[in-house]
Order: C-alpha cells, then sequence, then structure tokens
C-alpha cells in the first residue's frame, strides 16, 4: 500500500512521464504524466467527469448537462466534441480539465488502502489541451486538507530529515519555515519535535508535507512504518558536515546546491515575488550568511566558501531587484514565455480571483482556495485577494491556521482598511481567543468609528454599547479605499 503523495513526489523530482493507476474497490482513476507534468485524467467517479465538473462550473446549460450522452463519438474526448460543436469555448474546456484533475487527484488524498502502482512511458502527452495544473500545489494543498493519519507517524518517525531543495520552500508558511529551520540532518524526527511546543499531528504532517515537496529527504535509521511503502529508500546526501559548526554546515550545504538552483530558488521566493518580497528575502539571507558574522578566526577554506556563498545571494538580488535584469532573466532561462507580459499576468490573477470570489459565494470554499491560492502567486500586492483567501481559508478547518497569516498579509497591504481587522476578529472569536478578537475589533473601529459589524462584535464580547445594523463582510470588502 502507499499513497498519492509520495507517488506525486517521485513522478515530480524524477519527470516520469507515464500513467499511475489509482485502485481502491470500485474506484478506478488514470492519471497522466508528461516529464513530471500531470497532462490528463480518467476516472470512473460520475462526479468527477468532465461533463459534470462543466456542468458544475456553469460552462454548459441544464439542457446540454441533460443530454450530455448524445455528444459521446467512439474514440473522442467530450470535451473536444463539446468544443467543435460550439457549446463550450477552448477556455471552458481548459479551465473544467484543470478542475477536474484537482478534484479527482485531491479526493484520494485521505486514503491509505489504495492500490497505486505507475507505468512508465516515454514520451506520453495529451491529445487535447493540457490542463494547467501544478503538481506540487496539488501535493501541497492535498496534505493540509487531509486529516492526519496514524500511518504518516508511523513512517517518519523513525527516520532523520535532511534538507534537500529549496525549490518549493516558497510554499511553506512561516510557522513550517520555523520547523524546517530546526533540521540539521542529525536529529530524527522524535528529537525535532521534542523541541516544539506545536501539537504532535500538526509536526508530522508538516514534515509529511517538506518531504513530499522534496524540502528534505529521509535518512533513516530504520525502515518505513507498515502499511506505507515509499518505492525506493530516500539515501543521505553524498557530502557530510556533521564536523563543522552548525553555521558552516548551512553555508557548506547552500554552497553545494548553488550551481543547481535558480536566481529565485537562491532567494526562496516564487517567481511572483513582488520587489518588497526579493528585498525582504535579501536581508534575510545576508543576516544569516554575510561575511561578517561569522568568526575571524573560521578556517580559511571556509572563508573562501563563506564569500562564495555571499557572492550567490548577492547576484540573484542584483538581478531580481532590477526589472530590465530580471526580466531578460526570465526569458533566457525559459522561466516565461515570450509572449507573457506583466499584464498577461495581472490578466490570469484577476480571472482567478473572480472564479474564486464565485465560489465564494456559493459556499463552495474548499474549491475556492485553490482559485484564490493561484491569483496570489500571480500578485502578492493585492490585499483584497489575501482578504478573500483568508475567509475561505477559515471555513475550511485544515485551513485555519494559515487563514491567520492570510488575513495579516491583508492588513499588512492596507492598513487603512478595517475589513482585514474584522475578519482576523471572527478568525479568532471563532477559535475561543476572546482577548485576541477583541484587540482586532478594536483596531477596526479606530480605523474606521463607523463600523457596524466591529462594534456589534464588540458589544457582544465585552457588553459595551454599539450602534449600527449593518452586518459583517459588506460590500467594502472588494471596494475600500484608502481614505484622504
Amino acid at each position: 500500500m502507499s499513497h498519492i503523495a509520495v507517488e506525486l513526489r517521485d513522478i515530480l523530482l524524477e519527470k516520469k512521464s507515464g500513467r499511475l493507476i489509482y485502485r481502491r474497490g470500485d474506484v478506478l482513476k488514470y492519471f497522466f504524466f508528461n516529464k513530471g507534468a500531470i497532462v490528463q485524467v480518467k476516472t470512473n467517479q460520475a462526479d468527477e467527469r468532465l461533463g459534470e465538473i462543466l456542468y458544475k462550473l456553469e460552462r454548459i446549460p441544464k439542457e446540454a448537462h441533460a443530454r450530455l450522452d448524445q455528444y459521446v463519438e467512439p474514440g473522442k474526448n467530450i470535451g473536444e466534441v463539446l468544443k467543435t460543436q460550439g457549446v463550450i469555448s477552448e477556455e471552458d474546456l481548459a479551465e473544467a480539465l484543470g478542475h477536474q484533475v484537482r478534484e479527482s487527484v485531491l479526493n484520494t488524498f485521505g486514503v491509505f488502502d489504495a492500490e497505486i502502482e505507475f507505468q512508465p512511458q516515454e514520451g506520453f502527452a495529451s491529445s487535447g489541451p493540457e490542463p494547467q495544473v501544478s503538481v506540487p500545489l496539488l501535493i501541497e494543498y492535498g496534505i493540509r486538507r487531509m486529516q492526519p493519519h496514524p500511518l504518516i507517524q508511523a513512517f517518519l518517525a523513525p527516520e532523520t530529515p535532511v534538507l534537500a531543495r529549496k525549490t518549493y520552500a516558497y510554499l511553506l508558511t512561516i510557522e513550517e519555515k520555523d520547523i524546517l529551520d530546526k533540521i540539521t540532518g542529525t536529529d530524527p524526527s522524535e528529537a525535532i519535535l521534542r523541541t516544539l511546543t506545536m501539537p504532535a499531528d500538526q509536526f508530522w504532517k508538516s514534515l509529511y508535507l517538506f518531504f513530499c515537496l522534496g524540502v528534505v529527504d529521509l535518512a533513516g535509521q530504520a525502515s518505513p512504518g507498515p502499511g506505507l511503502d515509499v518505492r525506493e529508500r530516500i539515501k543521505p546526501p553524498s557530502q557530510s558536515h556533521e564536523d563543522v559548526p552548525r553555521e558552516i554546515a548551512d553555508v557548506l550545504a547552500l554552497r553545494d546546491t548553488l550551481p543547481s538552483m535558480t536566481l529565485y530558488q537562491i532567494l526562496n521566493v516564487p517567481r511572483t515575488a513582488s520587489e518588497d518580497d526579493i528585498k525582504k528575502a535579501y536581508f534575510q539571507l545576508a543576516r544569516r550568511f554575510h561575511p561578517d558574522r561569522f568568526d575571524r578566526h573560521v578556517a580559511a577554506e571556509f572563508k573562501s566558501q563563506i564569500h562564495e556563498v555571499f557572492d550567490g545571494i548577492n547576484n540573484a538580488y542584483r538581478v531580481l531587484s532590477n526589472k530590465d535584469s530580471r526580466r531578460t532573466y526570465d526569458a533566457k532561462a525559459g522561466l516565461i514565455a515570450p509572449q507573457e507580459d506583466a499584464q498577461d499576468l495581472l490578466r490570469k490573477a484577476d480571472t482567478k480571483f473572480r472564479q474564486g470570489k464565485t465560489l465564494h459565494g456559493q459556499a463552495r470554499y474548499d474549491e475556492a482556495v485553490a482559485y484564490l491560492e493561484e491569483a496570489v502567486r500571480l500578485r502578492r500586492d493585492k490585499a483584497d485577494y489575501f482578504l478573500l483567501l483568508a475567509m475561505c481559508e477559515a471555513k475550511v478547518r485544515a485551513y485555519v491556521k494559515k487563514s491567520e497569516q492570510d488575513f495579516l498579509k491583508a492588513i499588512e497591504l492596507e492598513p487603512w482598511n478595517p475589513e482585514g481587522y474584522v475578519g482576523l476578529g471572527m478568525l479568532y472569536k471563532t477559535e475561543g481567543l476572546k482577548t485576541k478578537a477583541v484587540k482586532q475589533f478594536e483596531k477596526a473601529v479606530s480605523v474606521d468609528p463607523d463600523h457596524a459589524g466591529a462594534r456589534e462584535a464588540l458589544e457582544e464580547l465585552t457588553g459595551r454599547k454599539s450602534r449600527g445594523p449593518q452586518g459583517l463582510f459588506k460590500m467594502s470588502l472588494f471596494g475600500s479605499k484608502k481614505k484622504k
């Protein structure tokens, strides 16, 4: 027995092509991959079929949905038939395929007793449009929303995590990065847990996320726990830095991986990072790796490597902090298509936001999060994106902790907008954190003394009288403007 996240990790990191067969009882699914990217899904689950997805997304009318069987043609995908007959557009089909992939894959994450088999097939590609779905995001979202499982702890407890690739570390929360800082490559998982104050279930799920994203590898002292079959044991790093101080070991580890890292990976930021994000990331790294931070008596062989690492960090910042050099770098590195410019990214972000807003209005919070996560990755300067994302996350138990961070980000971007404080206050109130909730509602009232929702919440929590009949999260959520 194996788990979908481990299989996806293997396919992603090894850039495999072929099909992944998933069986559990009467459930049968085929996931097709090309060089680590997922390109197609076939499933026998009625609610995951393309026609049902198109109807759920309101891309086909009720009449067309009722006679879907009439659009079936031998050897042809129903989506392509609907597109050819003008029932849906190319854009509708691409969106539905992406939604189908997300829903079909994510529905497997809570299962640990399925039969999963990967069959390699070189040069495999989809016959139709490929869904634009990120496998790392599937792994991240799938693990975050699933319930803790004892097999995860059984698998990880005997292992010693070691830092690996930083490629997808940008997907981690601040709290998770704090856990990552505790990983030295020498302490077993259970020893790391003892240094933390968080619940054990949260730690094991976070560590599992690190592993499945390839942020950590496992240098195990024992075999995997029962019931979780990992295809191959992960080998420890070829070079050991255990005999040097921790700070020097960090330098050596980063130096080992610098040649294979992009400039974004060196600064540990996504490709869509803003100028402020890049600057903050640079200063964080400078505090750790600036040559002046190290003992003057450090061995000469380490001094040159310290300077080499810091030069790499400086170069990444120099290129990415300048718009022209950054664009040139992205083009040469193949990170953007020639036709993709800033306006394209803005339009994509706005589309994802509007889709998420529609799903939020339908109370489909779980699905809305996927769209809004993509929106904030494309544009990290939009407070309303983070605010709506946080509101949706607050409705999904597995994402409550992350919703706090996104409310804080919305507040950071628009400290003059009371809705961020109100949203965070409501989150704290729901979680039973009365003192914190009161503080946020008071901030909202200080920004907008006439905010009825904040006043009502304060009256409920403190007994103080307030006025105004309006409720929370009125239309100003998406229309608040800075007061002049």
